[in-house]
């Protein structure tokens, strides 16, 4: 006799359903870009990432970061520190300054790692910090992490504007 099948995620008092888990996330529409001034660490990054199913962009310095995003926003930024031209703790600054893009989470990914260094991505904006080599696992969890975070965050705004439309004054 075949069991019945029950769903796994119940609604919830007011009939939505619970977030997904980071397995479950469809990442298919997002964004990730990825910069770096050594083309080898962006293949790496490429091949860690790949199987998430995201568009994956590259950009090799901080001023091409800029201009690929005013171009096209991602939902999430790996960016590399040391690069010519702009570093990484520059172009971080001028995204999080930016109102369009601060919301974006950005990843600060370093050969660095004194404390002064971590303190210094802070101070810029970034989100998280992880030192090289980095390890696929800990950069796969906390990019769908982020990325969960950064989905929310879009879906809460886009209610919120509806909300605001139906009701025709300010819900936030």
């Amino acid at each position: 006799m075949p069991q019945p099948t029950l769903d796994p995620t119940p609604p919830t008092d007011a009939g939505a359903r619970p977030a997904p888990a980071l397995d479950e996330l469809d990442l298919t529409r997002s964004r990730i870009l990825l910069v770096d001034d050594n083309e080898q660490n962006l293949e790496l990054l490429l091949a860690y990432l790949e199987d998430l199913g995201a568009t994956l962009a590259t950009a090799a310095d901080g001023v091409e970061a800029i201009e690929a995003i005013d171009a096209n926003a991602p939902d999430l930024i790996l960016l590399d520190v040391m690069m010519p031209r702009m570093s990484g703790f520059q172009a971080c600054a001028k995204i999080k300054g930016d109102p369009a893009t601060r919301d974006i989470p950005v990843v600060m990914v370093t050969a660095l790692n004194e404390v002064a260094d971590i303190e210094r991505a802070v101070e810029c904006g970034a989100d998280d910090f992880l030192t090289k080599p980095v390890h696929k696992l800990e950069l796969v969890t906390r990019v769908k992490s982020l990325l969960r975070v950064r989905l929310l965050k879009k879906q809460l705004d886009e209610t919120l504007k509806r909300v605001q439309s139906l009701g025709g004054h300010d819900a936030g």
